[in-house]
């Protein structure tokens, strides 16, 4: 059940709209299911219309003419509030409906049953599926009502509403999501021939410009060079950046002046002040052993599920904002043919990045750092191979993210990761399509294959028949007969790609692995003497641990590297 609460200064203008049948068409059989003394008169069950309605109002505003006359009553004393059901919902009686008026009255401070000197009120029912409660809030001992936070408590009790009456359970938020345009702007922006309005559109790219810059005099910069984009920066007498306002070009007001937008009347977390915490946290440049930013990109991404399944809610914030900003940053990056998909990724995944808990964004620095060095590695028909290996690292992503906000009961940015889910899969299939197809046609001879299946037997027995069934698992014998020419153990390259990350979620594990092997294999190998050095310096150290081998991924993409 959805409600929505508004205050209003006639109370006859408010009664006169509930009992229409003429300009509002769903207006059928309106009359009351429930009043605040069970006696009030109904308009809608009378064959004098007019004087029973003038009845009424005069009823509903009796305490607040009285407090006119001492001077107390509010300017907006009309409390109106419409409770909707589900289209899914069962039809109700009007005697349901009277008991949730009666409970959300009471919830929200408007009267309670144990109240004599509670507000006047009527609930309305005209339509199947809702009811409107109408009400002053003028008390009888002419105290104003103090309903403060009543959204919020209307909608904790229709959540118990819902259970109880065995009700569609509305998925709910926790404030943290972005407005929702209005009707006017929606209209607005049909009318203009787009398919969002200019407030979504700027969101989009605010939050692009956010994924692309390392400072906030870059994004700043982005923003202002962006076509179709006005940006207006606000300053400190200091000088130092306040915040800023963005317009977009031809969206103006009725005196054909620019609508302008604060960062966070687009989304909370699109606020200047947040935007400069988010950018202090990020780091520019990529780790000096690392030369592809996309290898960088993807291990970072398979690390973030590792992070969800600790104690630190803080850190796996983090990593939801950071690889909601590698989304965000995807189109700008991808083949043109998935740019529309991996949009519509991005935009459904925005609702999962944000919720009560506070981020602490150094934790993610390093995807960040990736990110934003790999805008300046677009991928191209040479290398989408890359891509493949980070959305199929970014499914993996998504799946945890939803199961994180599950547990923790969010359910809207649950909801939007699993949105999210459809699109990053078929843009993945759409990404790997070609990579794989081209792996597949260098099948090994038999006596090859039949080596790699023992070594998957061994290294993955729980998943090795999934593994074996999957359409990718010749891309998979592939590369492995690539790494062991290359003087690779594949058997150990299997071991080391299936720890990386548990293969539960994965739906098609030998496409994973297939991407994590071809990645592992990327790294260069130690030369036998830098090998017999290290083993001679460690043996020559009692008790002293066994150093692993800092090595870097290979510069060159996996299919350049396969020809």
């Amino acid at each position: 059940m959805i409600a929505k609460i508004s205050s209003g200064k006639s109370t006859a203008g408010l009664i006169r709209y509930l009992y229409d049948t003429k300009k509002a068409k769903d207006h059928t059989d309106p009359h009351l299911v429930a009043s605040w003394d069970g006696f009030a008169p109904d308009p809608g069950r009378t064959d004098d219309f007019t004087a029973v309605k003038k009845l009424l109002v005069a009823d509903l505003d009796l305490h607040v003419k009285q407090a006119k006359r001492l001077g107390r009553a509010p300017e907006k004393h009309v409390w109106h509030c419409s409770i909707r059901a589900a289209e899914s919902d069962r039809r109700l009686s009007d005697e349901e409906w009277a008991d949730i008026a009666r409970r959300v009255i009471a919830a929200t401070g408007i009267a309670t049953a144990d109240d004599p000197d509670g507000c006047r009120w009527v609930a309305v029912r005209h339509a199947p599926d809702h009811i409107h409660i109408a009400a002053t809030k003028v008390r009888a001992d002419l105290r104003t009502a103090r309903h403060w936070n009543d959204y919020l408590i209307a909608d904790r009790e229709l959540a118990a509403i819902e259970k109880e009456y065995d009700l569609h359970q509305v998925v709910r938020g926790d404030r943290t999501a972005a407005k929702r345009p209005t009707r006017a702007e929606q209209e607005k922006a049909k009318r203009a021939g787009h398919d969002r309005t200019a407030r979504e559109l700027l969101r989009t790219t605010v939050r692009t410009a956010v994924a692309a810059a390392t400072s906030t005099e870059e994004f700043i910069r982005l923003l202002e060079h962006t076509d179709g984009v006005l940006v207006d920066v606000k300053h400190f007498p200091s000088g130092d950046v306040r915040g800023y306002t963005v317009a977009l070009q031809g969206d103006t007001n009725g005196k054909t002046e620019p609508i302008w937008y604060s960062g966070s009347e687009l989304a909370p977390d699109l606020s200047f002040p947040k935007i400069r915490q988010c950018l202090q946290a990020a780091d520019p440049q990529l780790r000096r052993e690392t030369t592809n930013p996309w290898h960088q990109a993807t291990a970072a991404a398979e690390r973030i599920p590792h992070h969800f399944d600790q104690a630190d809610d803080g850190a796996a914030q983090a990593h939801l904002a950071a690889f909601g900003e590698a989304l965000d940053a995807l189109p700008l990056l991808a083949p043109r043919m998935l740019r529309s998909r991996l949009r519509q990724a991005a935009h459904a995944f925005e609702r999962a990045t944000r919720s009560r808990i506070q981020a602490e964004h150094h934790h993610a620095r390093t995807l960040r750092g990736a990110v934003r060095a790999m805008l300046r590695e677009p991928v191209s028909d040479g290398n989408g191979a890359v891509l493949a290996m980070f959305l199929d690292a970014a499914i993996l992503v998504v799946i945890a993210a939803a199961r994180w906000h599950q547990l923790r009961h969010h359910e809207q940015q649950a909801t939007a990761a699993h949105q999210a889910l459809l699109h990053l899969q078929t843009a993945y299939d759409q990404a790997a399509a070609a990579p794989l197809a081209a792996l597949a046609q260098r099948r090994p001879p038999q006596q090859t294959i039949d080596r790699h299946i023992h070594r998957i037997r061994r290294s993955v027995p729980d998943h090795a028949q999934q593994i074996l069934d999957d359409p990718a698992f010749d891309a998979l014998l592939v590369v492995l007969t690539d790494a062991e020419a290359a003087g690779r153990d594949p058997q150990r390259l299997l071991q080391q790609a299936a720890d990386q990350r548990a293969l539960d979620d994965a739906l098609r594990p030998a496409r994973v692995l297939t991407w994590r092997i071809e990645r592992l294999s990327a790294r260069p190998t130690p030369i036998a003497d830098a090998r017999a050095a290290q083993a001679k310096s460690t043996a020559s150290r009692p008790g002293a641990p066994v150093q692993a081998t800092t090595v870097a991924p290979a510069s060159q993409p996996p299919q350049a590297r396969g020809r």
